[in-house]
């Protein structure tokens, strides 16, 4: 793990409590509407998990979360800034080409299948990137102001500062994160290309 890094994804908040909370290590995406090619690109290994607020769509997620988004709605960090608790490192990243083999994965992350559907046969290529990801708490979560070029449908995000990774600790330990690894790669099987 890198001792200091300057990059963040952005996520939705509902999505990275689930990641928090090691109920979640996948993320499936398809790319901001500012993307290069308007395709999403694994620029980073290693990153901050950047929660975003606006698109967080109720019908998105399956019931189980939507009392959990209802709070995270009613409770947003102050205006005018983000706050950075966790951190991520890159294990493995898919493309799903086959729209069923990603419902095989419907247990494993809090989007319902309408939702992944939607994002799967978005744009001009259908299919998605799934992400493995190891997450990390930070020991202190940071708040940073929201700078302009933070805005908008991207991705990627360039903090313009290097905050430090040190004292973090992984959210699942090394047997369940394997365990859930392991889960995951078994039910796609072979519909999956290099990105």
């Amino acid at each position: 793990m890198q001792h200091k890094n300057r990059f963040a994804l952005k996520e939705w908040a509902i999505i990275l409590k689930a990641l928090s909370e090691g109920r979640q290590i996948l993320l499936l995406r398809k790319g901001g509407l500012i993307e290069k090619n308007t395709r999403f690109m694994v620029e980073h290994t290693e990153f901050f998990i950047y929660p975003t607020y606006l698109h967080q769509q109720r019908r998105g997620i399956v019931p189980a979360w939507r009392g959990y988004l209802e709070q995270i709605l009613a409770a947003p960090p102050p205006e005018g800034e983000v706050i950075l608790s966790h951190y991520a490192v890159v294990q493995q990243v898919l493309k799903i080409i086959d729209p069923d083999r990603i419902q095989t994965l419907s247990d494993c992350h809090v989007l319902n299948n309408e939702e992944v559907r939607k994002r799967f046969f978005y744009g001009q290529a259908p299919g998605l990137h799934l992400i493995l990801l190891r997450v990390f708490q930070l020991p202190k979560p940071f708040r940073i102001p929201i700078r302009p070029h933070y805005t908008g449908c991207r991705s990627w995000v360039d903090l313009g500062q290097e905050i430090p990774t040190s004292g973090c600790r992984p959210v699942l330990n090394d047997d369940a994160f394997d365990r859930e690894v392991r889960r995951i790669t078994e039910r796609i099987g072979p519909s999956v290309q290099p990105p």
